[in-house]
């Protein structure tokens, strides 16, 4: 199909897409999302996978309708010219063909999308000419269905026997003759979806299925590379989002500095403390690490003399744990250091001061 046409794609345009240009389709959750797909896409679909991919669910079983609303919601807003699709979860759809009308009809109302996809083959035909008869598009789905994968044993592919091959083959059928607009065949061996493809008259939208279909679908965020934990086999990634977004985070945090300040007086008594010398640069955070802390801000505290030499109270302010290893404090006339270990508060915006003493007369002038 032409995606870069500026009509809005519609249904008809993909029921019409059989055996011409392939269709490009993604899922988005999101209206950012949309925005970015929708250019580029036939059809968007807001599928159930936001259960696991968004919200971090262990399958889609718990996807509930109020979510899909809300996340169909976000794609519409974002949505200009493809077509957008919502999945009917777990339960909406099963118990009867007038409740899954209702639950159709609320999601296309509060949502403003197309069309509606349901998972099911046979047992599910009479629910799609229901809808479909009474002007719901209904996108079908059957090979690998998520939403029953603890009755197939797992995310397992479909049509590695003569039995299991023939089974997705009449589910397509079915759907096919009850009226939906396409199918989406999902986690099926290439054979089996290839001849699917040339034997139904609708188009079908391969998923992990054979690039023989019509039209293919992707998790956008499996394309993008987006979960870094876990990617199926057949997804080509076309870039490392993950890993970008943790390298821009890891850019984004500050490169703190710490400034020591010290403050001495003159030997005359009452004189008022002047600056002697102030340091500003960044302090490793492990004796054995490089890597700066926080910003720290320091405060001095009067000085007292004593004997010959001047001792001076800094106080060390930081916003979190930090090590400072002994550090020289130079006269600015005099090259003449001190060396102090300095005990850094082990809570977070917390206080610690130190003494450190230094040679009479070596306190800078001005």
């Amino acid at each position: 199909m032409n995606t870069k046409a500026k009509k809005p794609v519609t249904v008809p345009a993909i029921r019409n897409a059989k055996g011409g240009t392939p269709i490009v389709s993604l899922t988005a959750y999101t209206t950012p999302m949309a925005r970015l797909l929708d250019p580029h896409c036939d059809f968007l679909l807001v599928g159930d996978s936001l259960g696991m991919v968004l919200h971090g669910l262990p399958d889609t079983r718990s996807v509930t309708l109020d979510m899909m609303i809300l996340h169909g919601q976000a794609v519409m807003r974002g949505a200009s010219t493809a077509l957008v699709v919502v999945d009917m979860p777990f339960g909406s759809v099963e118990e009867s063909p007038e409740s899954a009308y209702r639950n159709a009809v609320r999601v296309i109302k509060e949502t403003g999308c197309a069309a509606i996809k349901l998972e099911g083959g046979r047992e599910l035909a009479p629910t799609i000419a229901f809808l479909t008869a009474r002007g719901i598009p209904v996108l079908a789905h059957v090979g690998l269905m998520p939403q029953r994968s603890a009755i197939m044993g797992g995310f397992k592919t479909q049509g590695r026997n003569d039995d299991q091959a023939e089974q997705v083959r009449l589910d397509a059928e079915a759907v096919a003759d009850a009226g939906a607009f396409a199918v989406v065949i999902e986690g099926t061996v290439e054979p089996v979806a290839r001849q699917i493809t040339a034997e139904i008259d609708i188009p079908t939208i391969g998923i992990g299925a054979s690039p023989a279909c019509d039209g293919q679908i992707l998790v956008v965020d499996d394309m993008i590379g987006m979960l870094s934990d876990y990617s199926p086999k057949f997804v080509r990634q076309y870039a490392d989002t993950a890993d970008a977004i943790s390298s821009a985070v890891s850019a984004h945090r500050p490169k703190p500095r710490i400034t020591w300040m010290v403050q001495a007086v003159s030997r005359k008594s009452g004189s008022s403390p002047r600056l002697f010398w102030a340091i500003d640069g960044p302090m490793p955070t492990s004796e054995n690490s490089d890597s700066p802390t926080v910003t720290t801000v320091t405060s001095a505290i009067k000085p007292k003399a004593s004997g010959n030499r001047m001792r001076v109270r800094i106080r060390f302010e930081a916003s979190r744990r930090a090590w400072l290893p002994p550090y020289p404090i130079i006269s600015q006339e005099a090259e003449r250091s001190t060396r102090a270990i300095i005990p850094w508060p082990a809570k977070s915006a917390a206080t610690r001061c130190m003494s450190c003493s230094f040679p009479k007369g070596s306190a800078a002038k001005g």
